[in-house]
């Protein structure tokens, strides 16, 4: 591709979403966004003033979430889309041909970024003659009918200046003139002397940022005349080889599919078969168009793309053992980021795709860009996928898109959480979660359901290797039971997972102090604005005072161990996600007296209260954070081995919204601790 010009809520315990929750140098999300898709292939994509054109083999595009055939806008080979919100714009182009499979293969926006040039097999655009090539008006999005060349073959690749339009492709001649594989015309669609013939196929072309020279990717083995196989830089103004690549530079069975061109260098993408295979990418110097460094992952790379730094690509990577990162995998992983300085080690950044639908080659993506719109930047994705792997392996076809921030997706909940004695302590430890655009997590250890870790640390981890992560607590007392839970949150703890399952120890001894935890067995809220509803199954909880909402609790009360009595009390619940979740005023814990049960308790039939508080919470500041409720032990001891019913009231007017149990481990939970009289 060219170089484009650009300027379920996570659960925290600890505050607020924030944007930096990236590992440096990333500075592109992982978080798929909301995009419309394709019913068949995107073989390019190009950008201007925020506006993302798609070009490739589909004949419609439809919402997200729509399933092929349901609420489809016909839209043949060509799509445009706003940057921003992934949704199309009134752009419509039908790229059409009399016989066959039109296709649209290449796309590029002239650097003023008033004209869209677009290759393939096609012969006609909304029904004006073209010959596999044309040139787009974008203001009005109509065919600039000047522009009429005759092209003997597929187009596969275009890059345009001020002055010229480089093709790459199949043909052999254009505008009855030989041209082998590679050739120039003026913006205005007249054929330049220019001559670059190769072979084989052109697959890709680009300028240098100067001007003054061409980077030629594709299947050939020379380049006017010259040993140079599937890369070759030439002369901007007359085809002359400024630099050639013999056949041992790029291995015979590999071929080039994209290339990118900027500032800071050139950068090829491989497709290999056969044996020595390459499938990598290439960085090459701008001063002597130089090998930089050269990553030998196998998997073949179709597309990639520059942004601040990191070079992102497309392909469908299987092994990078060669440069000590993961072997081979069961599945593959289609999108990588590198620095554009060094290969390895392979960036945190793994948002994936599946290799695509049955009928078409399956490689997954094909073709990156980087458009900006209303201050934000996005990188788009366009191929021949139908899932999202790494979003729940969502269903999206042909398209999907990242951007710069706010990162809203936790690390993976720890798991596999052990606890074990050791002569005068325990240890608790865990594989390291992963996170998809996230290298370097923060851990923190929860005991005995409190609101606050014992302990703190973090660790590294990507998807293929994940290191043992341990504490060692030695604040632990003889014949006393311990539960622990770990979180992972990722940078600047923008995002927390849910807590662990939980996992207890009994150290050896005759215990004189256990403390017990217990997730409610059922709870609700009722709302008074609609009185005969039932939020039983709701994953979150309400309480407020005007226009009323109050949340009930239900606990399994433990007896109290042999030789004692409960000790301390306490209610540990964690604000939801919601907005508006926080809240300045007083919440109130009080017993209930009345009957109810989850699956029906409305706010016209909400049970009775007790009179008098359990206790109190003065405010809750933030949202997806844990707070305890200190209890009345007198209070809460009648029910030692029986069920406690507790009610979250206010009397104020601001709501505060909390995780429900059916959240998960961050529902509400009673901390009790026994000990000696």
């Amino acid at each position: 591709m060219a170089a484009a010009t650009w300027g379920g809520p996570a659960l925290t315990e600890r505050g607020a979403h924030k944007a930096e929750a990236l590992t440096p140098p990333v500075a592109m999300t992982a978080d798929d966004l909301s995009t419309w898709q394709t019913n068949g292939v995107v073989w390019a994509m190009a950008q201007s003033e925020g506006v993302v054109f798609a070009g490739g083999t589909f004949s419609a595009i439809r919402p997200p979430g729509s399933a092929p055939g349901d609420d489809e806008r016909q839209a043949v080979n060509f799509a445009a889309f706003n940057a921003a919100t992934g949704e199309p714009t009134d752009c419509r182009l039908n790229f059409t041909v009399g016989s066959g499979s039109a296709s649209v293969r290449a796309l590029a926006v002239s650097p003023d970024g008033d004209t869209l040039y677009a290759g393939g097999n096609f012969a006609a655009v909304n029904g004006t003659s073209v010959s596999r090539v044309a040139a787009i008006d974008i203001e009005s999005c109509t065919v600039k009918p000047g522009f009429s060349l005759s092209v003997s073959s597929t187009v596969h690749a275009l890059a345009v200046t001020g002055d010229t339009v480089y093709m790459g492709g199949d043909f052999t001649s254009v505008e009855g003139q030989d041209r082998g594989k590679f050739a120039a015309v003026t913006t205005g669609g007249d054929l330049k002397p220019w001559e670059a013939d190769a072979d084989l196929t052109g697959r890709a072309v680009e300028v240098t940022p100067d001007g003054q020279n061409v980077v030629l990717g594709g299947d050939f083995d020379r380049v006017r005349g010259a040993d140079s196989h599937a890369l070759a830089v030439v002369d901007a103004s007359s085809g002359a080889i400024k630099r050639s690549y013999p056949r041992y530079f790029v291995p015979r069975g590999s071929v080039i599919k994209g290339i990118y061109v900027d500032e800071t260098g050139i950068y090829t993408a491989h497709e290999g078969t056969g044996g020595g295979v390459f499938d990598g990418r290439l960085a090459l110097n701008l001063s002597d168009f130089g090998q930089r460094w050269r990553d030998t992952c196998l998997g073949a790379t179709q597309d990639l793309t520059v942004y601040k730094s990191v070079l992102y690509s497309s392909s469908h990577a299987h092994n990078c053992r060669s440069m000590g990162q993961f072997g081979e995998l069961n599945e593959r992983q289609h999108l990588l980021a590198e620095s554009v300085s060094n290969p390895t080690p392979l960036l945190a950044w793994f948002p994936d795709t599946d290799d695509g639908p049955s009928g078409v080659e399956q490689v997954g993506p094909r073709v990156m860009a980087v458009s900006s719109r209303g201050g934000a930047d996005y990188m788009w994705v366009g191929g021949a996928f139908s899932r999202i792997q790494s979003s729940g392996n969502k269903a999206q076809q042909g398209l999907m898109r990242f951007t710069t921030g706010p990162d809203t997706r936790a690390p993976t909940v720890p798991e596999s959480v052990t606890a074990s004695n050791l002569t005068n302590s325990v240890r608790v430890s865990w594989p390291a979660s992963t996170d998809l655009d996230d290298s370097k997590l923060t851990y923190r250890v929860y005991r005995n359901g409190s609101s606050e870790p014992v302990y703190t640390t973090t660790a590294n981890s990507v998807f293929w290797s994940r290191p043992t992560v341990s504490f060692t607590d030695t604040d632990v007392r003889a014949g006393t039971t311990y539960s622990y839970r770990v979180t992972a949150s990722d940078a600047d703890d923008a995002n927390t997972s849910a807590r662990s399952e939980a996992v207890s120890v009994t150290r050896p001894g005759t215990p004189t102090e256990t403390t017990v935890e217990r997730a409610a067995s059922a709870d609700a809220y009722v709302n008074g604005a609609a009185t005969g509803s039932n939020y039983g199954t709701h994953q979150q909880l309400a309480v407020r005072g005007s226009s009323a909402y109050l949340s009930y609790l239900r606990f399994s009360v433990p007896s109290a161990p042999s030789g004692m009595v409960l000790k301390a009390a306490k209610l540990t619940v964690t604000t939801s996600s919601d907005p508006n979740a926080a809240t300045a005023d007083t919440v109130n814990v009080v017993p209930v007296t009345g009957d109810w049960s989850e699956s029906a308790v409305t706010f016209a039939n909400r049970p009775a209260l007790g009179s008098g508080t359990l206790g109190s919470l003065s405010g809750a500041s933030d949202g997806n954070t844990g707070y305890d409720i200190p209890l009345s032990t007198s209070g809460v001891g009648g029910s030692v081995g029986s069920t406690l019913d507790v009610a979250l009231t206010s009397p104020g007017t601001d709501s505060l919204w909390l995780w429900a149990r059916e959240n998960g481990g961050t529902g509400p939970r009673l901390i009790l601790t026994f000990g000696k009289p």
